[in-house]
């Protein structure tokens, strides 16, 4: 990984994840879609409920962000194109947004992952098909080993789910020590985070364009508060060993499976990552989008819904939605 400070800032709106459900009656539309906080296990998950109308033509859905983002990534994603045709639920991980951070165990993916299976239970939501961007796929990974009942299908955006080569960045480094961490999260990070996070987005979309808005639509700059930077910084320092030992109960996962990654993402290796998880996970179908940067959660997000369709039993023209991104975005970069 890079060392410029402003790759820090990138890495914390890189690791983006969704998760989709399924297996629950679709209930009357609610106009109370505001942040709700619900206890999990002597911690509180905050989350915000959608509910779908009475057209619905899909199950449940629920998102799940990544690295030091908040609920607000995929709801700017993908509310508005999926509101109405199915229950959305968008979820704070545990340390991110308005969640709490909870125990140690929820520095790893899978203490996180049976923190979200409890709020499931919570909000009545009995199965799920776990869609999971960068970080996120990690969630979703552990969640499908651990908790296979409740996976109806899985679609992975741009994975980070194995051990890499190199270690991690000194800004994680410095961030996670035990004691001189919390000075760095506090003294350092937020002034100049303020300054480098414009140009920390353009490395985490690039080559492809940045919507208008994005960092205050998502609130994206909660990731420089303190308290949440260094428990990401612990998170990712954490990430690769993890992956190295749960990697390989990933040929247990059975549900079916949809893999979107781009050709030119330069922060999570395909090569690493999405390629071998498509080679690990029986049945699983690799989608490889060219010139597709890291932020495959928006700028692939039709294509994402109809991974979405397809694991969810619907016939969807997959080659078709790939060439249409194709297309809309072949031209970026190249100005």
């Amino acid at each position: 990984m890079p060392v410029r400070f402003f790759c820090l800032i990138a890495a914390f709106l890189t690791i983006g994840s969704v998760a989709f459900v399924t297996s629950r009656a679709v209930a009357a539309p609610s106009h109370d879609d505001r942040p709700v906080r619900i206890d999990v296990g002597g911690f509180k998950l905050n989350s915000v409920l959608v509910e779908p109308s009475r057209r619905a033509d899909l199950p449940p859905i629920i998102f799940i962000h990544g690295a030091s983002a908040s609920l607000y990534d995929p709801m700017f994603s993908f509310r508005a194109k999926l509101q109405g045709r199915a229950e959305l639920l968008f979820v704070d991980r545990p340390g991110h947004g308005k969640s709490d951070i909870g125990g140690d165990q929820n520095i790893l993916p899978d203490g996180q992952a049976d923190a979200i299976a409890v709020l499931m239970k919570k909000r009545g939501i009995a199965k799920a098909i776990f869609v999971g961007h960068s970080f996120g796929g990690a969630i979703a990974a552990s969640f499908a080993v651990r908790h296979p009942e409740m996976v109806s299908g899985l679609v992975f955006l741009s994975p980070a789910v194995y051990p890499w080569n190199g270690g991690i960045a000194w800004y994680y480094e410095a961030a996670s020590a035990p004691v001189t961490g919390a000075l760095f999260s506090t003294l350092i990070v937020p002034p100049i985070g303020i300054v480098a996070i414009a140009r920390a987005t353009k490395g985490v979309f690039a080559p492809n364009r940045i919507p208008p808005g994005y960092v205050e639509k998502t609130k994206a700059r909660q990731a420089l508060r303190p308290v949440a930077f260094r428990h990401n910084a612990k998170e990712v320092a954490a990430l690769s060993d993890w992956a190295r030992a749960a990697s390989v109960d990933y040929r247990k996962i059975t549900a079916p499976t949809v893999i979107i990654t781009g050709d030119t993402d330069g922060v999570v290796s395909p090569e690493v990552h999405s390629r071998h998880l498509a080679r690990d996970i029986p049945g699983a179908r690799l989608i490889v989008v060219h010139n597709l940067g890291h932020k495959s959660d928006f700028v692939a997000s039709d294509l994402a819904i109809a991974a979405i369709e397809t694991v969810a039993g619907r016939k969807v023209n997959l080659a078709g939605a790939r060439r249409d991104v194709e297309g809309r975005i072949a031209r970026d970069g190249k100005n």
